[in-house]
Order: structure tokens, then C-alpha cells, then sequence
């Protein structure tokens, strides 16, 4: 029997994507998987629109965990981790989207390499879903030096196998760009990434108002090198000057 995917899904003020984006667990061919929505204070008809498709497919493996306010991303991903139930633990952003093979081809993936954290390459979508063409490739392999200067592994694309990684070490450091902040650190004890060159992700990237404002993405970056590794200004400033080169190229 295959093993369950505990998928965790950070919600807020989702109401215009999370219909579609619970349609793309629902079409995954993996066979045993829950899905954990971590409502975080949302203001909008997101949580009637969640309950609503609850009780219309009578989907008994999606569950709504509410957070009392809202804690932001990293506390609600911390919360479904402690809710999960599976085995393996993906990420999935509210607005993001999976293509039906995603979970499947990465659970065998991850099976094949013996790998206790994998990621996917992945496309950018308009707000409407639609591809504009620009496809990402991922390595074969990152290690943590290779990681400090590659913006490569995406949120929405990461699965870990919760028997080789502690789930403490999971645990989303409460910072901004706590996603890489996290990569980094299990790459830091001694874990290597491995990179399924497969398009099985949608980045919805409209809206998305932290990773269009330049600036802000700079500075949260360089705050990673010098506050959450404990770098000094020259060698932050070496890794930054790859970081911001493979970004560019990534989004061109």
C-alpha cells in the first residue's frame, strides 16, 4: 500500500484560487493523500468557500484547521505539520496548481533516489492559469553551499519524507522568506536536495505582492545571509551576486 501525502496548504484571503487549487489535489493519480487548509484569519468568503466544496464532494481527506488569527505562512505551515498525519509532507501554495501526475511522479522519485527531500521544476502561470511560456529547470542535486546561491527550489514543489527528516528540523523559521530559510537549514545538517526535472507545477505569479516588489525580495534575501546564517558582509555579499543573477534569469 503506498504511503499517505499529507498536503499543507497556508490559506488567506484565498476565495478567487482555493476552489481551484483543492480541484488539483482532488485530480492527483497518488492514490492516498490528505489535504490540511490552514485558515489564517481570512477577512473574505474563503472559508464558506471551502466548506462548501467539503460538503459537495463529501471529500472526507480534506480537513479545515483554523488559526485564531492570523500568524502569517511559516506559523500556518508549522500548524498543518503538527496536524499531518502521512508519512511525506508537501507544500502547497493557495494559489498554486499541480499538474495530476505531480504527486505520484515525485513520491516515485523520491523512492528511486532515497531521498529525504525532494523538489520539482515548475512553469509560471498568468492569473488566469495560463502558461506564459516560462518553464524553470531544476538540478539534478543541491547541496547546502550550492543552495546559499541558487533561488532554484520552489514552495509549492517540495515533498520530504518525514522518516529520514525529524519533523523539529521542518519547523518554518518565523522570518520573511522563511521557505528558503528552511531549505537552508536542512541543508545545513547534512541533507542534500534532489531535483525532479519535470514541469509539474503552476506558480501563479499575479498578485503575488512580495515577489514583485524588487527591493523588498533584496532585502529579505540579504537578511537570510547575514541574520539566519550568520555571514559576514563580504561573504553575504559573494552569494548574494549569485543569487541575484540565476533570480533574473529565472524570471526572463
Amino acid at each position: 500500500m503506498e504511503e499517505l501525502v499529507s498536503i499543507i496548504v497556508p490559506v488567506y484571503n484565498a476565495e478567487r484560487f482555493i476552489k481551484e487549487t483543492m480541484d488539483c489535489v482532488v485530480a492527483q493519480t497518488c492514490p492516498r493523500w490528505e489535504l490540511l487548509l490552514v485558515e489564517d484569519g481570512s477577512s473574505d468568503r474563503t472559508v464558506s468557500v471551502i466548506e462548501d466544496y467539503i460538503r459537495e464532494y463529501g471529500e472526507k481527506r480534506i480537513r479545515l484547521i483554523r488559526q485564531p488569527q492570523n500568524l502569517g505562512a511559516a506559523r500556518a505551515r508549522n500548524r498543518g505539520l503538527e496536524e499531518a498525519s502521512g508519512r511525506y509532507v508537501a507544500y502547497l501554495d493557495a494559489d498554486d496548481l499541480w499538474v495530476p501526475e505531480k504527486l505520484e511522479r515525485e513520491l516515485a522519485f523520491m523512492k528511486e533516489k532515497n531521498a529525504a527531500f525532494a523538489f520539482t521544476g515548475y512553469e509560471f502561470v498568468n492569473e488566469d492559469g495560463r502558461s506564459t511560456g516560462k518553464v524553470v529547470r531544476v538540478p539534478e542535486t543541491l547541496s547546502y553551499r550550492q543552495a546559499l546561491k541558487n533561488t532554484t527550489i520552489f514552495t509549492t514543489t517540495v515533498m520530504f519524507d518525514t522518516d529520514k527528516i525529524d519533523r523539529d528540523l521542518l519547523e518554518m523559521p518565523i522570518m520573511k522568506s522563511e521557505d528558503t530559510a528552511l531549505w537552508w537549514k536542512i541543508l545545513r545538517n547534512g541533507y542534500t536536495a534532489y531535483g525532479l526535472d519535470e514541469n509539474l507545477v503552476k506558480y501563479r505569479r499575479a498578485g503575488r505582492s512580495l515577489s514583485s516588489n524588487k527591493l523588498e525580495a533584496i532585502r529579505r534575501i540579504w537578511n537570510l545571509y547575514r541574520k539566519a546564517e550568520g555571514m559576514g558582509v563580504l561573504n553575504s555579499a559573494w552569494h548574494f551576486c549569485f543569487w541575484a543573477v540565476r533570480a533574473v534569469k529565472r524570471r526572463v
